[in-house]
């Protein structure tokens, strides 16, 4: 990843304002509730809301992003909830994180690079355990016109990093994939995801 996709993360954090909010995501909140709690990954977590309301249900959690301001902000929001977070900065090949060693692996809004997208999934299925489930939302390739008419709802600019179901076919085809769905959403989290949006939603189980 190069030094403006760094900094914009950085700028976008480094204010008192949660960019995102505090409260977790909506479909992350709901799929978590139907599993017993043990071990959780969250991929590109920025400033912390899901981890933090994961720890809060007796979760162990560990969370990644390349940006220290996120992370200065989440461990800000874990004081603030009595709670602890395992928080690495940098980018995932590089964490050396342990091979199956999780419950669930949450990408919520996880856009990556389009380069690098479908390489990190394949990364991030390795860490979870057999058995263990992916929890999915961002946005679907239909997004593109949402976003053009309404900047408030946020999202990448270009259509080669938004996902089709196909392609979350292909890079979770060993899981049994519980919910897959695309779907209109309204989003409101915090001051960048405001409005009608466009979203795929997943969760798998790793067979």
């Amino acid at each position: 990843m190069n030094d403006e996709w760094l900094k914009r993360w950085d700028d976008r954090y480094d204010v008192e304002e949660y960019a995102f909010g505090k409260e977790p995501n909506i479909y992350f909140r709901q799929e978590l509730s139907l599993l017993k709690p043990g071990k959780i990954l969250l991929a590109a977590e920025g400033e912390g809301r899901n981890a933090v309301y994961a720890a809060n249900k007796g979760w162990e959690v560990m969370a990644f992003d390349i940006s220290a301001e996120g992370k200065k902000k989440a461990l800000q929001l874990a004081e603030e909830y009595d709670v602890k977070i395992n928080y690495k900065v940098g980018e995932l090949p590089e964490l050396d994180i342990e091979e199956e060693s999780f419950d669930v692996v949450a990408l919520i809004y996880a856009h990556f690079p389009a380069t690098i997208k479908s390489e990190y999934h394949q990364l991030l299925n390795k860490l979870l355990k057999k058995g263990g489930f992916i929890i999915f939302e961002a946005f679907s390739k239909k997004h593109l016109e949402y976003r053009l008419a309404n900047e408030k709802v946020g999202g990448p600019k270009d259509i080669e990093s938004l996902f089709s179901i196909e392609e979350l076919k292909n890079d979770f085809k060993d899981f049994d994939l519980q919910v897959l769905k695309e779907e209109l959403i309204e989003l409101n989290e915090g001051k960048y995801h405001v409005g009608t949006g466009s979203v795929i939603r997943l969760t798998g189980m790793k067979k």
